[in-house]
């Protein structure tokens, strides 16, 4: 063991330049593979945020959870669990039965509803003023309404005692944001749900123990058989319980922040998969360049076992050699993470990746993450040490420098298959399934070429052989006749190029093509000449008044945007799949929307029924006149009759529903956005604004309208960490084409010379490289993208019934990058080693 320490330390200063590309590779491993763990443990800990309920200890709310349960095949049943994010109300009844339970000092009710200011300023949120006790929100002036034209107005809402805002005359100003504070009378009769109540916040009486005071008030709710309003009307899906809960501690935001729980469930997935993509990547990569680096000094290793070291001997010292680059490297990219984590949590808000709602903690002991996967990063360096010098170890000395073996071609035969066949699943499936599939079948295929690299080097050069002796000159022949000699160094060259080539263009077209064939559809399916959003929430008398006197307008239909849940069985298993979708009037529908009906017709688009997305219909097997069940985002369950099909579903949804049906189920609007036909004219259409201007006050009028088809709601989570993935991923395939061709590039020092002895000049030495660069770019970028082809075609199909769709950007930055990369790799080491001869 000695020998193999005093072995190792000597490699370590003789082939520094080696081994400081294997250190930068596992440094930054160790950085990115921090910087996620530190993510996804934040994200874990993440809970809704406590603001309305601070002052609180306890608070009785609705259940915010959706159940679907279902018996895969040859297992148990199993149940699936999906957040809701409308509220789900309290019954009113439940005030007593709280107030009742010993131990309770006050229970206060919640009631919610919106304040039409009438003004372009979007509406006030209301309560009762009880209710601010609850955060607690203090007066700072003034006193607390009385009466019911009396109101005190938040801090953040900029208005003086003295002043009038919706209808209220202000009495005082309180703390905390923009609101507006009635009595509980006003707030009842405002909130129109005099049965119903937001949450009841509960204040235990001085000594009472809350975990106690829990116990007993749930126990209470629970023998009173008070369930939440919509299970009451029998209108909860089957599986849900509809039972009150009594929250404490960070569980009460639950009830004031909704999307905060899809949030971080739909992040924490994101943050996973990004992070197992990277752990296959980096241990790909590191493996590659650990290998490379041992292949540079084969003979030296070869040499120890000829003079008599043993296998075990032989091992020590490579894994030595690794170890004593890779411990440093880890503990320094272990330091890095945290400022990178850092900024990764101060962007991700400010691209709305993260809800307002959402609390991501972040203890002093999730920073000890960090030394975990530095352990692991260790751990993938010695590992690849392990599986690199194996088969040498084992080998007679005559016999250590072998060819790959044929374990290696089949394992990366069998990847290509297995690729091959999740692209084919991706082309399948649909949603969630098709994007998992793709991105799957593309690290799966870039894993196999990187085990086929000398075969599909020497394949490549086969092809490139006689062109490059033809069109090269000198230059070229010795391009090729080089390229052809070393199809197992030119393999690991290619592989990171590879890699970065498939990765970028399955991450970014992916989402470039369901944006270009939404974009497409929106146009196709948008008619209306004039869009308005108008604050408040229009009710469809205001609606249909605004058709009968507005002049010009010949047809104007209202769009709700929405969430609805569908529950429905993958390969047996149950799952919950949140959609989002729209509510229009049916009013005129045709006038301002086209959605290509193939089957049934929109006239009959009420409450009760439902229009459904074809290619949504064929995966249910739905057809005009078929039920449908959609739990709504207040977890109230409703079967509907599909009463049409259409094909523009990414424009508009897979589910295009009644306005008034979509209503009872969302929380009250701050906008409601028009689309209005005018008839074309640019005189009527003018007209037509003017008339809508003053029909509705503070109304934003565009005369050049756009239909925004609709966003899942973690689309910007998701595209927010792609943009990450892709730079980190791009980052380090980068260096490790730096690191590998820097490696190759210094080793050739020797041939360099033995060709300015034999006669060649710098000048073909240099042309050369410069074919061999162009080798390796292009045969790179050829397989990588022939690699992505395959997983975003099948993807592209599965969800646009269309071909992908590259960005020129895109592809211009990639080729661009790429070629730089080469450059620097190769040209910059063979100019030292040139110069230096």
């Amino acid at each position: 063991m000695n020998a193999a320490r005093l072995l190792a330390a000597r490699s370590a200063r003789v082939h520094r330049r080696a081994w400081t590309a294997v250190f930068a590779a596992l440094a930054l491993t160790s950085v990115l593979l921090g910087a996620f763990a530190l993510a996804v443990g934040s994200t874990a800990l993440g809970h809704p945020r406590v603001e309305r309920y601070a002052a609180a200890p306890l608070v009785v709310a609705g259940d915010q959870t959706t159940r679907y349960t279902a018996k895969p095949w040859g297992s148990d049943p199993e149940t699936a669990t999906a957040a809701l994010t409308e509220r789900v109300r309290v019954p009113a009844r439940a005030l007593d039965v709280v107030r009742a339970v010993p131990g309770v000092r006050e229970a206060v009710p919640d009631r919610s509803f919106q304040a039409s200011t009438g003004r372009a300023s979007r509406p006030l949120p209301g309560r009762s003023w009880g209710a601010a006790a609850l955060a607690p929100y203090a007066l700072r002036e003034g006193r607390a309404p009385r009466a019911a034209h009396e109101a005190v107005a938040g801090g953040g809402s900029g208005v003086r005692p003295g002043q009038r805002i919706a209808g209220q005359r202000i009495v005082g100003v309180a703390d905390g944001p923009r609101a507006l504070y009635v009595t509980e009378g006003e707030a009842r009769q405002r909130a129109g749900r005099p049965y119903a109540l937001d949450a009841i916040g509960v204040l235990p009486a001085r000594g009472t123990d809350a975990g106690a005071l829990r116990d007993r008030v749930q126990r209470a709710l629970d023998r009173a058989g008070l369930r939440d309003v919509g299970a009451e009307g029998r209108g909860r899906a089957e599986g849900d319980s509809g039972a009150l809960r009594v929250l404490t501690g960070d569980a009460r935001g639950a009830a004031e922040h909704f999307h905060a729980a899809p949030a971080r469930s739909g992040l924490l997935e994101l943050e996973g998969a990004m992070s197992a993509t990277f752990v296959l990547v980096a241990l790909l990569v590191v493996s590659s360049l650990v290998a490379q680096a041992l292949h540079q000094r084969m003979g030296e290793l070869v040499l120890l076992r000829t003079v008599g070291a043993t296998p075990r001997q032989f091992r020590a010292a490579v894994m030595g050699e690794v170890l004593r680059v890779a411990a440093p490297a880890a503990l320094c990219g272990a330091v890095g993470s945290v400022p990178a984590f850092l900024a990764l949590w101060w962007w991700l808000p400010r691209r709305g990746a993260v809800p307002d709602g959402l609390e991501l903690p972040t203890p002093g002991w999730l920073f000890t993450l960090p030394l975990a996967t530095a352990a692991l990063t260790v751990g993938a360096a010695s590992l690849a040490a392990l599986l690199a010098s194996v088969r040498t170890a084992k080998a007679r000395p005559a016999r250590a420098v072998q060819p790959p073996g044929k374990g290696r071609r089949t394992a990366g035969l069998v990847l290509l298959v297995l690729g091959a066949g999740s692209a084919g699943t991706a082309a399948a499936q649909r949603g969630e399934t098709a994007a998992a599939a793709a991105s799957g079948a593309a690290v799966t295929l870039v894993i196999g070429c990187a085990l086929l690299g000398p075969w599909i080097a020497e394949a490549a050069m086969r092809l490139l052989h006689g062109p490059l002796r033809r069109a090269g000159g000198p230059g070229g022949w010795l391009a090729a006749a080089n390229c052809t000699a070393n199809s197992r160094r030119l393999g690991a060259v290619i592989t990171p190029v590879v890699l970065v080539t498939a990765f970028v263009l399955v991450q970014l077209s992916a989402a470039a093509t369901m944006r270009a064939q939404g974009g497409v559809q929106a146009g196709q399916a948008l008619r209306a000449d004039l869009a308005v959003t108008a604050p408040g929430d229009l009710s469809e008398r205001a609606l249909d008044r605004l058709r009968a006197r507005t002049k010009g307008v010949t047809a104007a239909t209202a769009v709700l945007p929405g969430t609805v849940v569908l529950a429905r069985k993958e390969t047996g298993e149950p799952r919950l799949e949140r959609l989002p979708v729209h509510g229009v009037t049916p009013h005129g529908l045709s006038r301002v929307l086209d959605p290509d009906v193939t089957g049934g017709t929109l006239s009959g688009l009420r409450p009760g029924t439902v229009a459904v997305g074809a290619d949504r219909a064929r995966a249910l097997g739905l057809a005009p006149g078929s039920i449908v069940r959609l739990r709504f985002g207040d977890g109230v369950e409703r079967k509907l009759r599909v009463t049409a099909v259409y094909a523009r579903s990414l424009a508009l949804g897979d589910f295009l529903l009644s306005r008034a049906e979509l209503a009872r189920h969302t929380r009250e609007s701050a906008t409601t956005r028009i689309l209005v036909a005018t008839g074309g004219a640019d005189a009527v259409g003018a007209d037509a604004v003017g008339a809508l201007t003053r029909a509705l006050p503070g109304a934003r009028v565009d005369r050049s309208p756009a239909l925004e088809p609709p966003r899942a709601e973690d689309e910007a989570a998701g595209e927010a960490l792609s943009t990450v993935a892709v730079a980190a991923i791009g980052a380090f395939a980068a260096l490790a084409v730096l690191s590998t061709l820097s490696l190759v590039t210094a080793g050739r020092r020797g041939e360099f010379t033995l060709l300015r002895r034999v006669g060649a000049g710098c000048g073909q030495a240099r042309r050369m490289l410069r074919f061999e660069m162009a080798v390796v770019a292009g045969c790179g970028l050829v397989l990588g993208t022939l690699v992505a082809a395959l997983p975003l075609t099948a993807f592209s199909f599965a969800m646009a019934r269309a071909l992908p769709y590259v960005p020129p950007a895109l592809a211009v930055t990639v080729v661009v990058a790429v070629a730089a990369t080469v450059w620097a790799g190769t040209a910059l080491p063979a100019r030292r080693a040139l110069g230096g001869q």
